[in-house]
């Protein structure tokens, strides 16, 4: 094998990885996008949750810690 032959083999295998790399950190983004926006989904639902709550303490009147319940086998 010439010096020529073994340089474009090289470079020939440098591009294949290099696809192959390309191709991996596209299917990364791909997750990180769709996990930032599960995220962002659960932080507005984890919102709406507090509103919730908030809200039925306010029609209750005071605020009751869930401590302060006992347990229904006591």
């Amino acid at each position: 094998m010439t010096m020529e032959e073994d340089l474009a083999r090289r470079i020939k295998e440098l591009e294949i990885k290099s696809g192959f790399a390309e191709d991996l950190l596209e299917q990364l983004n791909q997750v990180v996008h769709r996990q930032q926006s599960q995220i962002e989904k659960l932080a507005q639902h984890i919102g709406q949750l507090r509103r919730q709550i908030a809200d039925a303490d306010d029609a209750k009147g005071a605020f009751r810690s869930p401590r302060d319940e006992l347990p229904p086998h006591y």
